[in-house]
């Protein structure tokens, strides 16, 4: 199932050829101390048709008291380089909508240690995303590129059934599921991580690297709910298509699966 949705190399060509564009623009009027790929497409967790490429600016000058100056700011800096391109603050990023593919930029400032956000919800977050990576990367190895896959699936389900819920949640609750099992098995594993944060209400979780802000599910209360009704339903045809495979009963197992992923 999630080979049918693991990204083309075509689909990072687009985000490069962009790269070099808006480093520029940001760096001539902004200062830019570094800019580099973060999210699902680098990471390996990309979903085909549904991903954007994501780069983390970290830029120059004194932190606002607020994001959205930040976000306004650069927002404004691209727009008039790109006058013809639909930009939208999408918080933490502002989204450049090429016609070619979609780049999210993710604006920051730097901390004594990670960086700077917009928080989704208001104010100011910590992240750190080249920490993030590796954490998900060591448990990666030791599955085998299990929770890669694992999140993968999961964002299908998320993208495929349109749930209101945070792909870097998706892939933290992946990784750290995971982090606690022996083997990875792709119908047992979707089945226990959907399980699982149904169990917690999609509450947030802590930072499993021990740095960071804890990880939101949803950008609202209202989103919370509608995600947690799609997820009740998501579990029981997962339990459906577990069932079926230790029956044996294989057809109605993919049957279960198609419906889970919407297909």
């Amino acid at each position: 199932m999630t080979k049918l949705y693991t990204p083309t190399a075509s689909e990072f060509d687009a985000a490069r050829r962009h790269r070099g564009a808006i480093e520029a623009r940001l760096d001539a009027y902004l200062g830019l101390r570094e800019m580099f790929e973060i999210g699902s497409l680098r990471h390996g967790t990309g979903v085909w048709q549904y991903s954007d490429a994501d780069f983390l600016t970290s830029l120059k000058g004194i932190q606002p008291g607020s994001p959205w100056t930040m976000l306004n700011r650069v927002k404004s800096t691209l727009q008039d380089r790109f006058p013809s391109t639909i930009i939208v603050i999408r918080r933490p990023a502002v989204v450049c909508r090429f016609s070619d593919g979609h780049v999210e930029v993710v604006p920051a400032y730097p901390g004594s240690t990670g960086y700077w956000i917009a928080d989704p919800s208001d104010g100011w977050m910590k992240t750190y995303p080249k920490d993030h990576n590796q954490y998900v990367n060591d448990i990666n190895r030791k599955h085998n590129g299990g929770a890669k896959r694992l999140a993968r699936q999961l964002k299908v389900w998320k993208y495929r059934r349109s749930v209101p819920v945070s792909s870097c949640y998706l892939e933290m609750r992946s990784a750290k599921h995971l982090d606690g099992e022996s083997a990875y098995s792709p119908i047992w594993d979707v089945y226990l991580a959907l399980s699982k944060m149904h169990d917690v209400g999609l509450a947030s979780m802590n930072d499993p690297t021990g740095l960071g802000s804890r990880f939101g599910s949803c950008s609202s209360e209202s989103n919370r709910l509608d995600a947690m009704s799609m997820l009740s339903t998501a579990v029981s045809r997962a339990r459906k298509a577990r069932d079926f495979y230790q029956s044996d009963e294989q057809e109605k197992a993919i049957e279960q699966l198609k419906l889970l992923f919407n297909r």
